[in-house]
């Protein structure tokens, strides 16, 4: 097992130790990750309001959707990284690493104006009620012209991740974590700034995340140095790369906006139970972000033994991981509910916003599990290097069905516990789905390693 200055290679020892090895400090970041999202929500619902709970949590599908073409770019970045560092060759690496960001430095200026542009009709798309629109409004204009430095920390958490570290991305967090907190409390408490305030205090502290990542990789690793003039952009490279992350980021992008058609479902019962479902969701994903650590795991660890030819490995590398994200779904999400109204009450002291909020938690954390399944198996399909597949199969199986369910049995049955169920339904069938997908795909590689 090879280790060099923090980097591991994957393609040599115990596929669960390494996946432990790995995934622990995905899932301690991913934690973190969603406990500064947890201080946004809990400072304003505590110290602003309802209305201004529910405008935050307007804003996060909506951010996601923005954001989803560059988590491609870094998910693509991800599978080529890791599957030129299995094969030794890390003068491709840096070619690689050149190409993501140059990518990333001339297109991000464009994306947030058009971020900005989009964010009134999206709000008047999504039928938000007056009493959260400006508060809403407000939110999204701010962190959406702070799009730079979310995108940037996952790009440099794609890079790292290619190379078998998942440890420094957990630095990175714990860094804008603590920064997030101490800003919200101060430019909210102390300030009065609201809505406001919690917006600010999140692009600062993700641009210092972004940008203390980029000193870390320079310091420690300067055979691929981040520059802001890199050093060259391979287009056939860049081909490679999209190939794998472009459907993947579509994906995410055309999965927000059937998410955001559910919030527009949601925003028409009012704003108290647009305050409750806010909540639950960001119980929830605490429940999801551990899952997507698996996930993560998967995607670097099946592509490093494909660039290493050390296709003896894969099967276990899906079956360990599919245990994994199983124990832990099972575990997060039972206690999610089990914990549900006092982890509820701490956005919310309302009764009906605590009851809306466990409503959503029992129908969904439950069976979240089954998600994590689904998303593993993507794992192992993108690592191989397809990456058009399950995206087809996910907005089939998934996106297009919870549309279809909107319209159909939603309309037809109209109750938000009608409209959470469309989740575990289109997470089982799209999980079956891409299972089928795996093993047909499998037969392509060899079941030998080959030297």
């Amino acid at each position: 097992m090879k280790r060099h200055n923090g980097l591991r290679d994957m393609t040599a020892g115990s596929p669960a130790g390494h996946i432990l090895y790995f995934a622990l400090p995905l899932l301690a970041g991913s934690l973190l990750q969603q406990l500064y999202n947890m201080v946004d929500s809990w400072v304003v619902g505590r110290y602003v309001g309802d209305g201004a709970l529910a405008a935050v949590g307007v804003g996060f599908p909506v951010l996601t959707m923005f954001s989803s073409l560059f988590i491609g770019l870094s998910s693509g970045g991800t599978v080529v990284i890791a599957q030129f560092f299995g094969a030794g060759k890390m003068d491709r690496v840096r070619d690689a690493v050149d190409t993501i960001y140059a990518a990333f430095l001339t297109s991000i200026v464009p994306l947030t104006a058009l971020a900005l542009l989009a964010v009134g009709p999206i709000l008047r798309l999504l039928q938000v009620e007056e009493a959260a629109y400006g508060e809403a409004y407000l939110y999204l204009m701010v962190v959406c012209a702070g799009l730079a430095g979310s995108i940037g920390y996952n790009l440099n958490a794609g890079i790292l991740g290619g190379l078998g570290n998942s440890r420094s991305t957990l630095l990175f967090l714990a860094v804008a974590s603590v920064m997030n907190i101490l800003l919200d409390l101060a430019l909210v408490l102390a300030f009065g700034l609201g809505v406001f305030g919690v917006a600010l205090g999140t692009i600062l502290a993700q641009a210092f995340s972004w940008l203390f990542g980029v000193f870390y990789i320079n310091r420690r690793y300067p055979e691929i140095s981040l520059r802001l003039l890199p050093r060259r952009f391979d287009r056939a490279l860049f081909r490679q790369i999209m190939g794998i992350g472009l459907p993947a980021g579509m994906q995410g992008a055309i999965f927000s906006i059937s998410n955001v058609l559910i919030q527009s479902s949601v925003n028409s019962f009012g704003s108290v139970a647009m305050a409750g479902n806010t909540a639950a969701s960001n119980i929830e994903g605490f429940v999801y972000t551990s899952m997507n650590a698996v996930y993560q795991t998967n995607l670097s660890f099946t592509s490093q033994n494909i660039g290493g030819k050390k296709f003896s490995r894969l099967n276990r590398i899906l079956y360990t991981c599919m245990g994994v994200v199983t124990a832990t779904g099972l575990i997060m999400g039972r206690g999610a509910v089990a914990g549900g109204n006092r982890l509820l009450g701490i956005y919310s002291s309302d009764p009906e916003v605590i009851a809306y909020g466990a409503n959503r938690l029992l129908l969904i954390c439950v069976p979240y599990f089954i998600c994590g399944l689904m998303d593993t198996v993507v794992g192992s399909l993108r690592g191989m290097g397809y990456s058009m597949l399950p995206m087809v199969v996910s907005l089939t199986g998934a996106c297009a069905f919870r549309v279809v369910w909107i319209f159909t049995v939603f309309a037809s049955f109209r109750s938000l516990t009608v409209l959470y169920i469309s989740y575990p339904i289109s997470w089982s069938i799209t999980m079956a789905a891409h299972l089928f997908c795996y093993f047909k795909l499998r037969r392509k590689f060899p079941k030998e390693d080959v030297q």
